[in-house]
């Protein structure tokens, strides 16, 4: 099965073909893959080197023409090293971008801690307005890439992984969905998790939501599900341990309820290893999320008890 972000030049291409406002920015990484399209869009296909600040800059510009700029490299060049312009010529001047990143939080090992960021979205939730999408499927990197594309001049993150669902789901840019219902508390998934916790929670009496736009965040899906699951909510996402406890907090906080924030640690990993050693590494394997919901839940229904 091919990546997410294999699919991400030809989607791109085709919106280039199909839309005289769209541009793709980069800096070097994936400028192969248009070629042949910047021989069609010679003007809209924009390579500044390997100049991350500067790739952030020109979107910013190119926004400000209204233009719907893409704009593309690994996570870590994308939003850690140019945050600033992030923050002041997309945010402070009132444009949109669409960032799409790749690498996610440690896609590729032997890269280094230079090429990990997990805590990407934990920084972009420093900024107001942004959307985020995290997809757990080609197919569904695919059609969020199209839907943010075609969000006005809104400023949004799209953050493409290696790692995959085995199956996609049709998810629509905003809410969570429900994958399975159960009484005895809510297990939300985010993007390429989504597998890992179905093993995890095989068995138990909890509902499952599945999340791939994680901000806004759905807190009017999360509040139907604790309305028959009880309040006892664990979060699973595929970047920093913690990152929506505060957004579910809120989404509860005229009720009593417990929130477990799972995903990748604070502390580094200084051994490149394979993605799996990383995942395991983290807790975020089926057995491990098992043994950590479950030990989490027990001690909610004993605290009731």
């Amino acid at each position: 099965m091919d990546t997410m972000r294999d699919r991400f030049a030809p989607v791109v291409s085709r919106l280039l073909d199909e839309d005289p406002r769209v541009a793709v920015v980069l800096a070097e990484i994936g400028m192969a893959d248009f070629n042949e399209t910047r021989s069609r869009h010679p003007d809209r296909v924009i390579n500044v080197g390997i100049r991350e600040q500067l790739l952030v800059g020109a979107g910013a510009g190119l926004a400000l023409t209204g233009l719907r700029p893409v704009v593309h490299t690994f996570a870590s060049f994308l939003v850690e090293r140019p945050f600033e312009q992030v923050k002041l010529d997309l945010g402070h001047q009132g444009v949109g971008a669409v960032l799409v990143s790749a690498a996610a939080s440690f896609d590729w090992p032997a890269g280094g801690y230079t090429h990990m960021a997990p805590g990407d979205v934990a920084l972009l939730d420093t900024l107001d307005g942004w959307t985020v999408h995290v997809p757990g499927h080609p197919d569904e990197a695919e059609r969020l890439l199209r839907h943010a594309v075609a969000a006005g001049d809104d400023k949004v993150y799209v953050r493409l992984s290696v790692q995959s669902n085995a199956e996609a789901l049709p998810v629509d840019g905003s809410r969570f969905l429900t994958v399975r219902e159960g009484r005895a508390g809510v297990v939300l998934a985010v993007g390429p998790t989504l597998d890992a916790v179905l093993s995890a929670t095989e068995g138990l009496d909890v509902t499952v939501l599945y999340a791939t736009t994680v901000r806004p965040f759905d807190a009017a899906t999360l509040r139907r599900a604790a309305e028959t699951a009880g309040t006892d909510v664990v979060l699973v996402e595929p970047y920093l341990a913690g990152t929506s406890t505060s957004a579910a907090n809120d989404a509860l906080a005229d009720l009593p309820h417990r929130v477990l924030g799972l995903g990748v640690g604070r502390r580094e990993l200084r051994r490149y290893g394979q993605i799996d050693e990383h995942v395991a590494a983290h807790g975020l394997d089926a057995a491990s999320l098992r043994e950590r919901i479950g030990q989490f839940l027990r001690a909610g229904a004993g605290a009731q008890s």
